[in-house]
């Protein structure tokens, strides 16, 4: 019993506090159930037993409150039966369980006054700025009295995906939504709350003032989203109703975006669920179900070593193909070498398999535990050796290769990217597969990809379709410009600016790029001794020289129409922040920018000429540092007014 309630506060000190996951829900469900058995049997519960104890202490970085009445954990079951015998004959509000971070809101004079986050049930943290910046929560209501409700903070799966896929780096990214809206709410600064889309549902109302509800629960919720809020989607249900009530939700949950790791049922007459009092731990009015998790047993074929552009080889298990939730599953991430040697797996192992929340396939349980898998000594991208490394008692698996092409992820993305050679459909994420699987070593082979069109077909997320839309984007890359191509190469110092200029002083011959000398590329205006030198030595390398030879013979450099605008703005450098409202975009503005001869850089420094920022009195770290600097800030409007004569050059 020690044993397992160290294992289940240590799993929810690392979800709640630290938002990153030990274990598997599965398995944590599993441990919970044991122990739960075990008090059970033996009438002992130790005094920090998780039966016993609401989540985990908050962290320190924010202020703390106590909450007027405690925010008890919900009684569970994954009986559907039990559900209909729970309701003794009385209706209900049947809801989603969302998976979020619980909040608790109050509102005054018909004012968000506090917002404080549920912490360990007694205890939270005051996340009251954080608060306001959630995008679907109104500032201000109708109803003037003392109002507090209690809801779910969330980060929709669309979000979470848009998010994830800006970070680069594999080990990174978040591994669910939850743990990214938990880290999100607690920020110390609520502008990193707002980029975030955090989303609010209202599923509990604690106190409003003088409001008659007529001893109904939907009456409440009716109210609320009268006031403005966005409250959980719920049903209200009768023993006779229930099982397909629970049905729709179940075949809603696997295109609902908002994150759910089961339903909640409350009754819906208030006065009888207050009287049922509580345990311990659980109110008696409400209970939760939770999806019982669709196992299926098969067997381990292979596991599939995954490099990412950090150098971290991820282990993938690949198994005999099975139905889960409606759709077939074939493979599932072990995530790294600690949960792979926890599971004991091996070549031929039965193994059964699940979806997380319907959604995340997931190897719950190894049943022949063979621990037969020999850890790769060499990366199977580049050959180069692996090595294990321990990080915060985690082991996971590296290359250490500095020249592994995994690790030119981020080369290969530039190279894609829209100013380059403006390839669709080739996503980090996508770039990082086609490495894996060795079809591409070089920015060539991106151009050969269709030698490879069965395999890619057959990987997870592609089809004839998807195949068909990457492979017109690739045709259509092939005409292009050599200031586009000389920018996808990634050579230092080599923005598009410079590309440009380069191209233009060397008539747009790729040979003649290829031959400059130093000293003519120094005297160029613009470019100086750094760039020329990092220039040459590029050019110099065999390498670099035999793969843009490579490349001309794939593409069509088309030569561009020469500027004819007036370079009003030659030796001038701009920064951007901010919405814009005359351009669609910053890359709009920066186009027009660039066209009348003046640079967008992306930081502030003393060569500045100014900032653009419609939000003058901006207190970001640009605005801090023009200031700093002494460097002016203009609006939009101001900017064309001074630099441009008026005219927007929008059109």
């Amino acid at each position: 019993m020690k044993e397992l309630v160290r294992l289940l506060r240590e799993a929810s000190k690392a979800y709640y506090a630290e938002n990153r996951e030990i274990m598997s829900n599965l398995e944590y469900d599993r441990l919970y159930d044991e122990l739960e058995k075990l008090e059970a049997e033996t009438g002992i519960v130790l005094s920090d037993s998780p039966t016993v104890t609401v989540g985990y202490e908050s962290v320190e970085e924010l202020p703390k409150e106590r909450h007027e009445s405690p925010m008890l954990s919900l009684g569970k079951t994954k009986s559907r039966e039990e559900l209909r015998e729970w309701l003794q004959g009385k209706s209900a509000l049947l809801s989603w369980k969302l998976d979020g971070l619980t909040v608790v809101l109050t509102y005054r004079e018909g004012k968000l006054a506090k917002a404080v986050t549920r912490g360990n049930g007694e205890i939270g943290e005051v996340i009251t700025g954080n608060a306001r910046t959630f995008k679907n929560l109104p500032l201000a209501i109708s109803y003037k009295g003392e109002l507090v409700l209690r809801g779910e903070a969330v980060i929709t799966y669309s979000d979470f995906e848009r998010i994830n896929a800006e970070i680069p780096e594999a080990e990174a990214r978040y591994k669910n939504p939850r743990n990214l809206c938990s880290g999100s709410v607690r920020q110390l600064s609520n502008r990193v709350t707002a980029e975030r889309n955090v989303r609010f549902f209202a599923f509990s109302l604690v106190k409003a003032e003088g409001v008659e509800f007529d001893n109904s629960r939907s009456a409440q919720m009716d109210f609320l989203r009268k006031q403005g809020f966005e409250v959980v989607e719920h049903v209200l249900v009768t023993p006779d109703t229930i099982l397909g009530a629970v049905g729709d939700f179940e075949k809603k949950i696997e295109t609902y975006d908002v994150p759910s790791d089961g339903l909640v049922l409350t009754y819906e007459d208030i006065a009888y669920g207050q009287s049922l009092g509580r345990t311990a731990k659980f109110p008696r009015d409400s209970i939760a179900f939770k999806w019982a998790d669709d196992l299926r047993e098969t067997t381990l074929k292979e596991i599939e070593w995954s490099p990412s552009r950090t150098g971290l080889i991820n282990p993938v298990a690949i198994f005999e193909p099975v139905e889960l939730e409606g759709t077939t599953v074939s493979r599932a991430s072990v995530h790294n070498i600690s949960i792979l040697r926890g599971l004991k797996l091996g070549i031929g192992d039965r193994i059964t398999v699940y979806k997380a929340n319907m959604i995340i396939p997931q190897i719950a349980e190894n049943l022949t535990c063979s621990d037969n898998v020999i850890l790769p000594e060499c990366c199977p991208v580049c050959g180069g050796p692996t090595q294990v490394r321990s990080v915060n008692d985690t082991e996971s698996l590296y290359c250490i290769n500095p020249d592994c092409a995994a690790k030119r992820i981020k080369a290969f993305s530039l190279f894609v990217s829209r100013d380059a050679l403006n390839i669709e459909g080739l996503s980090e994420a996508t770039l990082e597969k086609f490495i894996g699987k060795g079809f591409i070593h070089d920015f060539p082979d991106l151009f050969a990809l269709s030698d490879h069109k069965e395999q890619i077909i057959q990987m997870e997320g592609f089809g004839e379709k998807s195949y068909a839309n990457l492979k017109e984007s690739i045709e259509n890359a092939r005409k292009t410009t050599l200031p586009r191509l000389l920018y996808g190469l990634g050579i230092a110092n080599i923005g598009v600016v410079n590309a440009r200029m380069l191209c233009r002083h060397f008539g747009y011959s790729l040979e003649a790029l290829m031959e400059a000398d130093r000293e003519e590329l120094a005297s160029i205006d613009g470019v100086g001794e750094v760039i020329a030198a990092a220039f040459t030595d590029y050019m110099a390398d065999a390498q670099n020289r035999e793969r843009l030879r490579k490349l001309a013979g794939e593409l069509e450099l088309e030569i561009p129409e020469e500027n004819t605008e007036p370079q009003i703005l030659n030796g001038f450098s701009f920064v951007v922040t901010g919405t814009l409202q005359h351009y669609e975009n910053r890359d709009a503005l920066k186009a027009v920018i660039e066209s009348l001869g003046g640079k967008v850089t992306g930081s502030v420094t003393g060569k500045t000429e100014c900032l653009i920022n419609n939000d003058v009195n901006s207190s970001s770290t640009k605005s801090k540092k023009a200031k700093e600097l002494k460097i002016p800030i203009l609006s939009e409007e101001d900017f064309i007014q001074k630099y441009l004569g008026g005219n927007s050059h929008a059109d």
